[in-house]
């Protein structure tokens, strides 16, 4: 490895956590609830109705663990569970968690928002480019582009006729180019 990989890998280490944690101060803040119980939030948002099952894979928990993270959404009135089919239950948002999901992402977009905001034109836009290259790449690695945008808002990584490169990789993956 080259030293200025070392050096670059290391900045991206070190303004990756800050980010992170700047990030999930904010959506957790915002919806009083652990990571994974704001990531299924926003989940849901987007895919009500999910088993708990499915749930836990898309924000990246065990069954057991899904179910617990459930029980609490439930037990603070952010989520509801509904009977279906057989024995297969579905979990959907209340009033109160979708207004919860909405202050999540409006959070974590501002607080994003305003770091993005320090760069000028040009370093947003090289930030832009090497950013998709990153999340193209880490869907190679991740390989469940739900997971990976379990707290992203894909309204706004769409709109203006963008395309997100993580849903560009998952189309490109299944030959849907």
């Amino acid at each position: 490895m080259h030293p200025d990989e070392r050096r670059t890998a290391n900045l991206l280490g070190a303004a990756a956590l800050a980010v992170s944690e700047l990030m999930l101060a904010g959506a957790t803040a915002a919806a009083g609830t652990s990571e994974s119980g704001a990531s299924a939030l926003v989940v849901l948002s987007g895919a009500p109705g999910l088993s708990v099952t499915e749930l836990g894979r898309r924000v990246g928990l065990s069954q057991p663990a899904a179910a617990r993270m459930v029980d609490s959404l439930e037990g603070r009135g952010l989520v509801e569970r509904r009977q279906t089919v057989g024995r297969w239950v579905a979990v959907h948002l209340t009033g109160a968690g979708r207004a919860a999901a909405g202050q999540i992402l409006d959070s974590r977009g501002g607080r994003l928002t305003e770091l993005v905001r320090e760069l000028d034109e040009r370093e947003r836009a090289a930030l832009d480019g090497a950013l998709g290259t990153l999340l193209t790449r880490l869907y190679g690695t991740v390989g469940n582009a739900r997971l990976l945008c379990r707290l992203c808002d894909v309204d706004v990584c769409v709109e203006n006729d963008h395309t997100c490169p993580v849903g560009a990789a998952e189309r490109a993956e299944r030959g849907e180019a």
